[in-house]
């Protein structure tokens, strides 16, 4: 893992200024410290050699006062600079990453447990890095430079000795570090892994608890608990021993420099003043190596969440076409063949749509009937054979002009967080509170929300929590019927609905479909019966 992944200077723009502020904080806190060291050795001197008095030293102090203050205030400034970099950097990331996954679609962008584990707990990580990381590593390769550059003009042999001991330092953190990047690469897969698996229980229990499986899952998320539990601790260890090696290193190279300088301070061969200078300045020039090495693992999650949210930005986006299919218009199906990883969805499939018409596909599950959907919709791409509409390829077509002029509603529709009208105007921005209401009314909808204390402006939680199955289909529903769309695609738009709502359901689709192109997945004979033609599909084989 670099310690500094050029990947941020490119996605994230705050990174190139806070380095360069990084630099000029680093190049004025090397001064500093040299500085402090000077008029501190001096003293030291004035007073022990030249039996300097308060009044004598007072200026020497005045300075030394003022160049520690500053040297405070720099610090502070590092600081503040890291923290405010550090949320621009999060905030950009999180918004390329949110932006090029609803680019990628459905069927190419990560699990959305991933990617939500990505925004959240994993860029979170990157304060460390940003807060701690980072500016000790700008410091290690100005501070010691510096103080080399001022203890070479007074002594060769100790400048030597630092030259030659200071490498050992960064040798050692990338032995540790090799172990270390793998380490967290696992404990973040395990953390996703949790995330995601969490999330579809979490989405499932009704139904685990139904068939009695809630048990048997809680085991496992403890058995991937475990195991993430044992895989952090494990890397705590390491962080903490590797700690432990580094510092050891430093105080042992330290105090080679200063045995050196005791014997030829003995010898006299090395004045007072000199030998304080370089005592002063030997440490300084190891710690923020040794800083680096302390802070890398604290950082070594952000590192690996960004590496992730980087492996996600590189996945192509398709590329938009120009060609704009009208909605109004024939849509032909040549020998189209689907295939997802492992299995096949759709069989060679060949049917011509013309405009006006309301066709159901039946058959049993899996013989892709939602896969046509989905290719509709460009979220899922032919194996062979193409999809026309208008004699233009759907595959060449710029899929958000198709889009705008597509109303969908998906098996499982999906309704946010927010009020009944703004989940229903989803795919109507502009839509007012009265086609918010006749759309619900001849989805079946309005009755039980104006039961409801804030009728329309009622807020639903996540994934519509508070409503039943029905409930949340029907309000799906309403979405579909307030979208002006020339073509409609419905899958099992009447599921988890009773047979009283179903008729009154069937009869606003059945009215809906005039002037429209609308086809429907179909299992139910009463949504068949309503349908102007019914294409029956066959499952897909794997091929032997």
């Amino acid at each position: 893992m670099r310690p500094l992944d050029p990947r941020l200077l490119r996605h994230a723009r705050a990174t190139r200024t806070y380095l360069v502020l990084s630099v000029a904080l680093g190049v004025a806190l090397a001064a500093l410290v040299v500085a402090q060291a000077t008029l501190l050795a001096d003293a030291i001197t004035g007073v022990y050699l030249h039996g300097a008095t308060v009044a004598g030293i007072a200026p020497a102090a005045g300075w030394l006062t003022a160049v520690v203050a500053l040297r405070a205030a720099v610090a502070w400034a590092q600081q503040a600079s890291a923290t405010r970099a550090s949320a621009a950097v999060k905030r950009e990331l999180r918004a390329r990453l949110l932006a090029h996954a609803a680019r990628l679609g459905p069927a190419a962008a990560p699990p959305s447990a991933r990617v939500a584990t990505l925004a959240t707990r994993g860029l979170d990580a990157l304060d460390a890095y940003f807060a701690r990381y980072l500016p000790q590593l700008v410091l290690a390769a100005l501070v010691p430079a510096i103080v080399l550059a001022r203890i070479v003009s007074v002594d060769v042999v100790a400048a030597g000795t630092i030259a030659l001991t200071l490498p050992l330092i960064p040798l050692f953190m990338a032995l540790v570090g090799l172990h270390t990047e793998a380490a967290n690469r696992c404990q973040f897969r395990l953390l996703s892994r949790l995330s995601q698996h969490f999330l579809d229980v979490v989405a499932g229990l009704p139904t685990l608890r139904v068939f009695g499986r809630a048990k048997r899952q809680a085991a496992v998320i403890a058995e991937i608990s475990t195991r993430q539990r044992r895989v952090t601790m494990r890397t705590l260890r390491v962080a903490l021993l590797s700690s432990l090696v580094l510092e050891l290193l430093s105080t042992l190279s330290v105090a080679l420099v200063a045995v050196g300088i005791g014997l030829r301070l003995v010898d006299g061969a090395l004045p007072l003043s000199t030998a304080l200078l370089v005592l002063i300045l030997a440490p300084e020039a190891y710690l923020p190596l040794r800083q680096v090495g302390a802070n890398y693992h604290a950082s070594a999650e952000g590192l690996a969440a960004a590496t992730e949210v980087f492996s996600v930005l590189s996945l192509p986006v398709p590329p938009r076409a120009a060609s704009r299919p009208a909605g109004a218009a024939p849509l032909d199906f040549d020998h189209v063949v689907v295939h997802y990883p492992g299995r096949p969805a759709l069989p060679p499939f060949t049917a011509t749509i013309e405009p006006g018409e309301l066709v159901a596909l039946t058959g049993p599950s899996g013989c892709g009937k939602s896969t046509i959907l989905s290719v509709l919709m460009g979220f899922a791409a032919p194996s062979s054979g193409r999809v026309t509409a208008g004699g233009v390829a759907l595959s060449t077509a710029d899929m958000d002009a198709w889009r705008a002029r597509v109303a969908w509603l998906p098996q499982r529709p999906w309704l946010g967080a927010g009020t009944i009208a703004d989940n229903i105007r989803l795919g109507a921005p502009r839509a007012d509170a009265a086609a918010i209401r006749r759309a619900a009314a001849a989805a079946g909808a309005l009755p039980f929300i104006d039961a409801l204390p804030a009728g329309l402006d009622t807020p639903l939680g996540d994934d519509g929590a508070g409503l039943s199955a029905g409930q949340r289909q029907r309000i799906a529903l309403a979405r579909v019927f307030l979208r002006d769309a020339d073509l409609v695609l419905l899958d099992e738009p009447t599921a988890g609905l009773d047979a009283a709502t179903e008729a009154d359901i069937l009869a606003a689709i059945r009215s809906h479909a005039a002037g429209r192109t609308v086809i429907m997945a179909a299992h139910r004979p009463s949504l068949l019966a309503i349908a102007d033609r019914t294409i029956a599909l066959t499952p897909a084989t794997v091929p032997a």
